[in-house]
């Protein structure tokens, strides 16, 4: 039996993730379809979040409330810097960062493997949260892990506006606290297993990891 404490919590974060898709809905950015996501992955829905932060007050708006979600599990100070995996996490890791008042950076590809270019560069001592648009699989945030540890740098957690891995031990297999604004239950579907109701549907890929 749930106490009262816990039935309001409840109650609230439904109501905080109602809200929190009208964003999405209100900036056209649930995309009904066919589309093979960044992991591979085939689905009938693609939450497409350049849509939601394209308008900065929205953006804004949405960072605020994650921020909140931050502090409230890892208190304030936990991190010296944001890095954000290309293309996806780039905005929102900057709005996050700046309001979190932290330094921002991103990682992108070249020849198919993350690095740090432009300039950006981590050391030893620093404390890193990772910042992604969208979990599917968490393919790219464990390769921007990858990319950070070979700096000798520490991953405190990982923060992202949309958690659709459907992943009930998703912490564990990441190995930091993972703390998103709104988890979702989309159903996605390997090359092999794609209903027919997919297939007939001309398939697209919105990610940006097979631009070349």
């Amino acid at each position: 039996m749930i106490t009262i404490f816990e039935f309001v919590m409840t109650l609230k974060q439904q109501e905080t993730s109602q809200e929190i898709l009208q964003e999405f809905s209100a900036s056209a950015a649930i995309l009904k379809g066919h589309f093979i996501l960044s992991s591979g992955l085939h689905s009938d829905t693609y939450m497409q979040c350049a849509r939601v932060l394209m308008d900065p007050k929205r953006a804004e708006k949405l960072c605020a409330k994650l921020a909140e979600k931050i502090i409230e599990r890892l208190g304030n100070n936990f991190a010296d810097i944001v890095v954000a995996p290309a293309m996806g996490g780039v905005v929102v890791g900057y709005e996050l960062a700046r309001q979190l008042s932290l330094p921002s950076i991103f990682c992108e590809r070249v020849n198919g493997q993350f690095e740090l270019r432009r300039g950006f560069t981590l050391d030893s001592s620093m404390r890193v949260l990772v910042v992604e648009d969208v979990i599917t699989t968490g393919k790219s945030s464990l390769e921007t892990y990858d990319l950070i540890r070979k700096f000798g740098a520490k991953i405190v957690a990982e923060a992202s506006l949309v958690d659709r891995s459907n992943d009930k031990n998703l912490e564990a297999k990441m190995g930091v606290p993972v703390i998103s604004l709104l988890g979702i239950d989309v159903k996605t579907f390997d090359e092999n297993n794609v209903p027919e109701e997919l297939k007939n549907i001309p398939a697209i890929k919105p990610g940006s990891r097979f631009l070349k």
